[in-house]
């Protein structure tokens, strides 16, 4: 199977058109040239077979061209069959002399005509001679052409040459992303895309490792603490009482097993959900049911959720039960560490950069030299396996979109969760009156 080169189908058709425009231009200026001259040729022995038929001098008005023209000036009378008042012309060649003929009524009643006929040998020559120049220059012209299609193929291939390279070179060990602002315009949401992808497969490669290391060992602390207790058991034997207690144990050391368990199956199915198909959906809808659910919770809770969204709507296209995981986590935090009588807010406003969907709460705050991505990250003495947060980060990115945590900076203690939607795969709803 042949391979597509860009380069090479745009140097042919390059080529080609330019070779088609240069004949076309090329003959269309010969035959310009060619009519022009035949036209003044015209002209010029109609004016003498006028002058003749009125009586005139031959070279009315213009007496010095006598001398000039009356060498290569030939007049006669013809009869001719033929009785019509039509002007007619044609050229003769005869031993390397070309004539042009002239055929002008004179006595109709008589069938006679003026023949003029002019010796136009030197001015076939000269059409000759611009014929040939125009062959030169055409080529010459060609050979231009070929240097500057050469050069503009390589200057216009340079950009996806560079990304090619940049690819090639890349592994799971030495990945950089792309600098946008080098490439063309028109390469730009190309090198978007694949710095989305870079980073996506960045972070895959960051926290999967500490995704197994950590797995390996939040499940061998509660393994070990069965086997040790199960060994204690059986060292002697005790009463229905101390059995059941142990058996209890175990079963709770089992309970904890199975969440870290369960929130690893959630990893899998997220990596399923990445793949569904995007839907247009307004964001602010899906806010607004998200938040009628924690409200009832925070109630329950003795705390207070309050909501502010703006715009009105804010069409997206992306996966739902991404953009719904990543709210979840961040409500679920924010009531998790904000104390009883206190408030959590959720909001969102439109920026320079699209829709910024924040959670606020009351509680304490983060240390924020940690990497609360990360998996089995987590802080506090609050239940969790410290994966939600590393779930929320794997959504974020396969939306596209940006997440983060940040302490509050308006002098009260609490944490602010975003998320921040790119406005250019969405867009703004009509605000309603």
């Amino acid at each position: 199977m042949l391979q597509h080169s860009i380069r090479k189908r745009f140097l042919v058709q390059l080529l080609f058109a330019s070779a088609f425009l240069i004949i076309l231009f090329s003959s269309a200026l010969y035959i310009y040239i060619e009519k022009s001259i035949y036209d003044e040729k015209y002209q010029e022995l109609l004016q003498y077979a006028k002058n003749i038929s009125n009586n005139k001098s031959l070279f009315q008005n213009n007496e010095a061209l006598l001398n000039e023209n009356i060498i290569s000036l030939d007049v006669e009378i013809v009869q001719l069959r033929n009785n019509n008042d039509t002007i007619s012309t044609y050229e003769i060649t005869k031993q390397r002399h070309t004539e042009y003929i002239l055929l002008y009524p004179f006595n109709l009643k008589e069938h006679s005509y003026l023949k003029v006929s002019k010796d136009i040998t030197q001015t076939k020559i000269v059409l000759g001679k611009i014929l040939h120049y125009i062959f030169i220059i055409n080529i010459v012209g060609f050979l231009f052409v070929i240097i500057y299609a050469v050069a503009l193929s390589k200057m216009l291939v340079a950009p996806v040459k560079q990304l090619s390279n940049k690819l090639s070179n890349m592994n799971e060990n030495i990945i950089s992303p792309i600098k946008v602002e080098q490439l063309p315009k028109e390469f730009e949401p190309l090198g978007i895309t694949i710095n989305h992808l870079i980073s996506r497969i960045q972070n895959f490669v960051k926290y999967q490792k500490e995704l197994f290391i950590g797995t390996a060992h939040e499940l061998k602390t509660p393994l070990a603490v069965i086997k040790l207790k199960n060994q204690v058991t059986l060292m002697k034997k005790r009463s229905p009482e101390e059995y059941i207690e142990a058996l209890k144990v175990t079963n709770k050391t089992v309970d904890e097993m199975n969440v870290i368990v369960s929130n690893i199956l959630k990893i899998g199915r997220q990596e399923g959900a990445q793949l569904d198909k995007p839907i247009e959906i307004d964001v602010i809808e899906v806010l607004k049911q998200k938040a009628d659910d924690f409200k009832l919770l925070a109630e329950h809770e003795e705390k207070i959720l309050e909501i502010d969204f703006k715009p009105n709507g804010f069409m997206a296209t992306l996966q739902v039960s991404l953009l719904n995981q990543i709210i979840q986590n961040f409500l679920q935090n924010a009531l998790k560490f904000t104390p009883k009588g206190k408030k959590v807010r959720i909001q969102s406003s439109q920026d320079e950069v699209g829709l910024l969907i924040e959670v606020i709460d009351e509680g304490c705050g983060i240390d924020e030299s940690m990497d609360f991505f990360a998996p089995f990250k987590r802080q506090g003495d609050k239940s969790g396996v410290g994966l939600g947060l590393f779930l929320a980060k794997s959504a974020a990115d396969a939306l596209g979109a940006k997440i983060s945590l940040k302490n509050r900076e308006d002098g009260v203690s609490g944490t602010i969760a975003s998320l921040q939607i790119n406005s250019k795969l969405s867009c703004i709803l009509p605000r309603l009156s």
